[in-house]
């Protein structure tokens, strides 16, 4: 279940997963925490794109585009176009004269990853979040710091995942959503 809730103390909307599961949750704009039954519920779905969507759609009213979102396709289907958009990433190495299958190799022997895959350090921090039990900040950090993400990089990828609905923080503690 995915609910889109607002702050009362500065506006924020933002998504959150599972709000009958947690006692509160905090604001990512303001840090207040709110108790999540007294929360208002803006919107609840099972679909997390339905609930994405609706947010996106109330922050458009609230900055005065609504007729321009209105315009837009759906937000999914706008990454989905951006993902198909362009030349990937392996097409361009070779079209640069390089080897892909040598550039995701040196990109596992300088992240020290070995998985045989080369991962930005968001894919690091969310890994670290997915494997963990619930992990606190410190367990999330320490992680990606032995896969090369320096440990304010990580704690600054962990607060945007969070804002931006992907992770939820619930005392201390994130989930991958």
């Amino acid at each position: 279940m995915y609910a889109v809730v607002g702050c009362n103390s500065c506006g924020n909307v933002w998504l959150l997963s599972d709000p009958d599961d947690a006692d509160s949750a905090q604001c990512s704009r303001c840090g207040k925490r709110h108790r999540t039954r007294k929360l208002r519920h803006l919107y609840r779905s099972d679909d997390r794109e339905a609930a994405r969507e609706v947010r996106a759609a109330i922050l458009a009213e609230k900055r005065g585009e609504k007729a321009s979102f209105d315009r837009l396709d759906s937000v999914a289907e706008m990454e989905r176009r951006l993902d198909a958009a362009g030349i990937d990433d392996d097409d361009y190495l070779a079209g640069a004269g390089l080897d892909p299958g040598e550039v995701a190799a040196a990109g596992d022997r300088a992240a020290g990853n070995g998985r045989g895959e080369s991962r930005d350090r968001s894919e690091i921090v969310r890994d670290a979040v997915r494997e963990g039990d619930r992990p606190d900040e410190e367990t999330v950090v320490a992680y990606a710091t032995e896969h090369g993400v320096p440990a304010e990089a990580a704690r600054d990828l962990l607060e945007r995942l969070v804002r931006r609905g992907e992770v939820s923080e619930h005392h201390g503690r994130y989930r991958l959503l």
